[in-house]
């Protein structure tokens, strides 16, 4: 049983990865973060920390996304992807006599994660609680690990 912390990793390496971060691979070369690395002014929005652990049945994924609940979250796999987004926004106005005052705040984000072929995709869970959304994907029974076989000499 490992817990693999998922790193940004040039081309090169993405072969050798279970997931793939498709936001990692589209946006996040260094010739676009050089060019304007303020997440306010580019319109990128923060991505949540993930944890991706896997032990001899299944994968454990942990994403951190605190203050959102569970109707903000729209998830869906497609074509072997796995992908989240959140979008939440809230709103307020008070009117006095001579004066307005508004407020308003907005947090979004989207992840984009590429199955592996030993995920069961139709037995794919989520769970949301205490600002962790938990998924759990069981590997189909050629993927799991089995225990080694004796082999008797004649």
């Amino acid at each position: 049983m490992s817990l693999v912390k998922f790193k940004r990793r040039p081309f090169g390496n993405l072969v050798s990865q279970d997931f793939f971060d498709m936001d990692d691979f589209f946006d996040n070369r260094s010739w676009v973060r050089n060019m304007l690395p303020d997440t306010f002014w580019n319109g990128r929005t923060t991505q949540p920390a993930l944890n991706i652990k896997e032990t001899d049945d299944k994968f454990e994924i942990e994403l951190a996304a605190p203050g959102f609940s569970k109707k903000d979250f729209e998830i869906t796999i497609d074509d072997g992807c796995l992908n989240i987004s959140a979008e939440k926004s809230k709103s307020e106005e008070e009117k006095e006599d001579d004066y307005t005052r508004r407020e308003f705040s907005y947090k979004a984000f989207e992840r984009a994660l590429q199955l592996p072929k030993s995920v069961k995709e139709e037995a794919i869970k989520a769970k949301y609680n205490d600002g962790i959304l938990r998924f759990d994907l069981l590997k189909k029974e050629e993927a799991k690990k089995k225990p080694p076989k004796k082999v008797e000499i004649a």
